[in-house]
């Protein structure tokens, strides 16, 4: 009764505007038909997180290499320093390694200075008061350090251990040997297995929450993937590589990914 009074007194006002000549009559009118909105529920849904990885033998090594030289005087350990890595840059060169593949990653003169307090212990004997000014006179300038250090991709693994004993011999006991790590020469690629591993994963997850609650799978709402940067090379100590032996690339290359998924219900 109430609301068939209400409707009756709404069209009463609408009326007696209409006869006033009011503006607003035809917006109350248009107001007092349209039937009130009714919202639609919102869809289940459910968030799941998956995991997926990939893994490949590495087709790559990548030599970090380099020469350091110390001399009297900074000229001469600048003429040594360049004349033992012309030798080997030519060896590695010979080993098989192509010149796009060789870059230089640093190249440094420093001088180098002894503690001669050290040597003489004499530092503990002195007072606090003035200590660092006696510390400053006891360093001595003997020399100067000039480095150079070079980053070698070798694309033919099994040349590894070559190139390696070439950079040793070449510059004879100027040469430094800092790392060898294998790896992959399409990384995309294997990222793209583990993303493909990852959704599977996911998908699997929502599937089966979907069957526990007595429900269908619905559309995918959103995807999001971690960051979990690029597959890491594999280091191998130096001392694995012998003289005249063909070093085996250990293990495999492997990338994770991390993605997080909302699916509706159905």
């Amino acid at each position: 009764m109430r609301s068939v009074r209400s409707v009756r007194s709404v069209s009463a006002l609408v009326l007696g505007l209409a006869a006033l000549g009011l503006p607003g009559a035809p917006a109350v009118a248009a107001q007092a038909a349209a039937p009130a909105a009714v919202a639609a529920p919102a869809p289940a849904t459910v968030t799941v997180t998956g995991a997926g990885a990939a893994s490949a033998a590495p087709d790559i090594a990548v030599l970090t290499a380099g020469i350091e030289v110390t001399r009297p005087t900074a000229d001469k350990a600048l003429t040594e320093q360049n004349a033992a890595a012309g030798a080997l840059l030519a060896a590695v060169r010979a080993a098989g390694v192509a010149e796009r593949d060789i870059r230089t990653e640093n190249l440094s003169l420093t001088a180098v200075y002894r503690d001669q307090e050290a040597e003489s212990n004499q530092y503990r004997a002195k007072g606090a008061k003035g200590a660092e000014g006696a510390k400053a006179e006891d360093e001595q300038l003997v020399g100067y350090r000039a480095t150079q250090m070079f980053s070698l991709t070798i694309r033919d693994i099994k040349k590894t251990g070559a190139v390696v004993q070439a950079v040793v011999d070449a510059p004879g006991d100027a040469s430094r040997i800092h790392s060898v790590a294998f790896d992959v020469k399409d990384p995309q690629a294997l990222r793209a297995k583990a993303r493909k591993s990852a959704y599977q994963d996911v998908r699997a997850k929502a599937a089966q929450y979907a069957e526990l609650s007595g429900r269908r799978l619905g559309r995918l709402v959103s995807l999001e993937e971690s960051d979990g940067g690029r597959p890491r090379p594999v280091p191998v100590p130096v001392a694995s590589f012998s003289k005249e032996g063909v070093p085996v690339a250990p293990g495999r290359i492997q990338d994770e990914v991390s993605v997080t998924a909302v699916y509706e219900l159905r």
